[in-house]
Formats: C-alpha cells, structure tokens, sequence
C-alpha cells in the first residue's frame, strides 16, 4: 500500500476521532435565542462586598429587575432540598466548617449569608422571584447524590414559566439531562487544566480541560472561563457549540462569546 495512502487514512482515522469525542449536541436551537448576545449576573447581581450576598434573593430580584439573565448554583441539603448555594462548605459565606449537604434545610436556612440577614434559599423560592422575566441558567453541583440532584431540578424547572439552560462541571451530570431530557439546553463548564487546582487530580484536569467528555455529555455550549481556551474546546465551538464566558469583570469578553455570565460591573442587557 503506498505510503501516502496510509497516511491518508490516519489522518481520516484521526479526524473522524476527533469529530466523535469533542463534538457538540445537536439540536437546541430554540434554547440558544434566549441566550445569545446575553448577559447574565453571575449569582444574581450581588455586591462585592457581599453586602447583598450572592446566590441571595435580594440578588436575583436586583438582576431580573434589570434585565440581565441570571446565573445559580443549585445542590442538595441532607434532607433532600435543592438549595441555591455554591460552595462544597459553609465556611466562606456562612462562617460553619460543615458541608451544605451535612445539614438539613431546617439548619441550612437559620445561618446568615456573609453576616447580612440574608438566607440560603430553596431552589423554587428564586424561581418565584424571577417569575419567569429572564433566562436561567442553572449550574448542578457534583457531589455524592447527582441523580437525585437531577431529578429534583428538573421537576422544579419544569414548572418555571421562563426560559432555562443547564450545566455543570461533571459531564456526567450533562449526560444525565442528554438522556432523560434532551429537549433541555445543557451546557459543559470548563477552564484551563491548571485552574482546576485540587478539585481533581491532573489527569482528570487534563481531560475535563480539554472537554474529552464532550462523547458523553454533547453539550449545546460550552461555558469556559475568560481567557485562553484549549484547542479541543475551540474545535467544539467551530463545531457549533455556543460560547459561554465565566465570569468577566468588563465587556472584553463580549467579541468573543455568544453570552457573557458577568460580575462586578454593569453591562448592557444585550451585547449582539
């Protein structure tokens, strides 16, 4: 066989690979129009100083009542709630070395946001407060009980009157919404392999960086961080799938993004 033949079908081999592990989901278009040319309040339109706290009510209304779309972290409390919270623990904005998903929402809901008298809040409370006025983008937490997690968000979403996105870091939590409701926009968070630090171990850094997982999750966005992007999620937006900016401090994003999640400034409702 001549040489360059061979190289040939390497080559085709290569591609069609590459094409089957980082291609984007099909399909979604109807969700992208809510989103496109959007920005979004990263945790609601919250102060830096936390003075009104992120992932607080206060911060939601404030960002609905502006026209921004709003961004929010959901994840389980030890009885089963979905609450609106971010971190693993409770030590940063509540000031309790505990996990939020140690704690029932009866003890959850009793400890102050950041010192104000702010509260951690039910996943269906700051949907009521929106009302359906902006798009949502919902961000599942990886833990321990994901389908559960799943599950619970999604029959509380199906009754929100607006538009709605999912994501998540774990791309198996994506997958979870590729299978059971395929109809739902769904979206890969991801950053650099180095700014995973801890979280995971490098190898796992490497492939979630790269989105390697995109075979199992198909995402319709990939939400990345400002900055650089590895070449595999450069080839998945080539390949169609919109791009999402966490979490910028000014409008140098917006050449660049399909939508832009924003903190710490004030931008213009719409971008594009």
């Amino acid at each position: 066989m001549h040489p360059l033949f061979i190289i040939l079908i390497v080559a085709a081999a290569l591609s069609a690979l590459c094409l089957f592990v980082f291609a984007p989901g099909a399909g979604g278009k109807d969700g992208k129009k809510a989103f496109y040319g959007r920005n979004i309040a990263h945790r609601g339109l919250y102060e830096r100083d936390q003075s009104i706290p992120e992932n607080s009510l206060p911060a939601f209304s404030r960002a609905a009542e502006r026209g921004y779309g709003v961004e929010l972290d959901v994840q389980l409390s030890k009885d089963g709630r979905v609450v609106v919270f971010h971190d693993d623990t409770l030590l940063r904005a509540c000031g309790v070395d505990r996990r939020a998903d140690e704690l029932t929402y009866g003890q959850l809901c009793v400890l102050s946001l950041f010192g104000t008298g702010e509260r951690i809040p039910l996943f269906m409370e700051v949907l009521s407060v929106l009302s359906g006025r902006v798009p949502v983008v919902v961000e599942l937490k990886n833990g321990k009980r994901n389908a559960e997690l799943c599950e619970k968000t999604l029959a509380i979403l199906e009754g929100y009157e607006g538009e709605y996105c999912v994501e998540s870091f774990s791309p198996f939590i994506v997958g979870w919404f590729r299978k059971r409701a395929p109809h739902i926009m769904r979206g890969q968070l991801a950053q650099l392999p180095a700014d995973y630090g801890d979280a995971v171990s490098k190898p796992a850094a490497l492939l979630l960086g790269v989105c390697f997982f995109n075979f199992i999750a198909r995402p319709h966005f990939i939400a990345h961080r400002y900055g650089k992007a590895t070449l595999p999620v450069k080839l998945a937006r080539r390949l169609g799938a919109m791009s999402f900016t966490w979490t910028p401090h000014d409008e140098s994003e917006e050449k660049n993004s399909d939508a832009v999640i924003f903190e710490y400034y004030l931008p213009t409702v719409k971008f594009k």
